[in-house]
């Protein structure tokens, strides 16, 4: 499936329904007076978040979404038929904006949230609405409302609770696949991995964690070299940062060059994500012979307040003790996921 996370669509409300000019005929009742019907309401436009959808692939090929008109009134006082709303998904995490002012409309972050975006003009009155004492015989009614139109922007930003992060060919794709069900590209050439995977880490008790990798970050980032910029705001939302660094890699003075160099890119970004709570795992240890000492850089990143742990995500050693650090960052929220599951009734009992 393709990936679009940004995208700017057209939506229209329908148009109200004209109200009827119609007058009572029926045998032995000579002056029946009016009965024209009102219009239908025409349609709204209603944008839905889902928890089935993870990118705005489908609005690649489909840009304008048009509710329908609300059908005339007839004789008789028969109200026209109200237009169908249209309900457009898309994925949790869409951060919706007025494409014309760039004013902020809504930001979806619960499942089947609903808002409420344009509303359908209002059908028109039936010539009933106008007999008087003065007038019994009206023969005009009201045109229906128009609806309205407007363009807004869809950018999409993850809901994911850990965000993984490290420079090119650091290992995270194949941590991704060794810890969820995720089965993003894995090769041994720098951007493999050219858009952002999400996967679901799930524990023993049934609880789980969403984790999304985010393609390998370069020095210059910030200011868009590499890949990693347009994906930046995807790890805006985690609430913890996992990153990865390469046994392999060899910097020229300082041992902690490669995290360092992420760091500041993180920082000229956006400051808020520095602050985050960060764990550092130190990927490929079965290729450990030749390179950087482990504790050295563990050390190293003690002595700035950062925890660590050794890994290969390739054989799966420390993997288990990953589960373990998550588990215990996220204890709170886990409990409370399995204290919800627990008190959901089984099929057959009653509450």
């Amino acid at each position: 499936m393709g990936f679009l996370d940004e995208t700017v669509i057209t939506v229209v409300s329908g148009d109200g329904g004209k109200g009827c000019v119609s007058f009572r005929r029926e045998k032995f009742i000579p002056k029946g007076g009016p009965d024209g019907g009102d219009g239908g309401k025409g349609g709204n436009v209603i944008i839905k978040a889902t928890s089935r959808l993870h990118t705005l692939y489908d609005f690649s090929s489909r840009k304008h979404f048009k509710a329908p008109h609300g059908k005339p009134g007839k004789g008789k006082r028969q109200a026209g038929r109200h237009g169908s709303d249209v309900v457009i998904n898309d994925p949790l995490g869409t951060i919706l904006y007025d494409d014309n002012t760039g004013e902020l409309i809504a930001d979806l972050i619960c499942d089947n949230q609903e808002v409420l975006i344009l509303s359908g003009g209002q059908g028109g009155k039936g010539n009933t609405h106008f007999s008087s004492s003065t007038n019994r015989s009206p023969r005009y009614a009201q045109p229906g409302l128009p609806g309205e139109e407007k363009k807004l922007k869809l950018s999409l930003k993850y809901l994911a609770d850990v965000g993984l992060i490290g420079l090119p060919n650091a290992g995270k794709s194949t941590l991704l696949s060794r810890l969820t069900m995720a089965r993003p590209r894995i090769d041994s050439y720098p951007f493999t991995t050219i858009i952002p995977n999400l996967g679901v880490i799930e524990f023993d008790n049934c609880t789980t964690l969403t984790i999304a990798d985010i393609p390998g970050l370069i020095e210059g980032a910030s200011e868009g070299k590499g890949l990693g910029f347009r994906f930046l705001r995807h790890i805006e939302r985690t609430k913890f940062l996992l990153h990865l660094i390469d046994i392999t890699y060899n910097p020229c003075d300082d041992i902690l060059e490669d995290f360092n160099a992420l760091h500041k890119e993180l920082e000229r970004y956006n400051t808020a994500l520095v602050k985050k709570e960060q764990f550092v795992l130190i990927n490929k240890t079965d290729q450990s012979s030749g390179h950087r000492d482990i504790k050295e850089i563990q050390h190293a990143l003690i002595d700035i307040g950062i925890e660590s742990l050794p890994i290969s995500a390739l054989t799966g050693h420390g993997l288990e003790g990953l589960k373990n650090v998550l588990a215990l960052k996220f204890q709170d929220r886990l409990i409370r996921e399995e204290q919800l599951s627990v008190s959901v009734p089984q099929s057959g009992e009653t509450v």
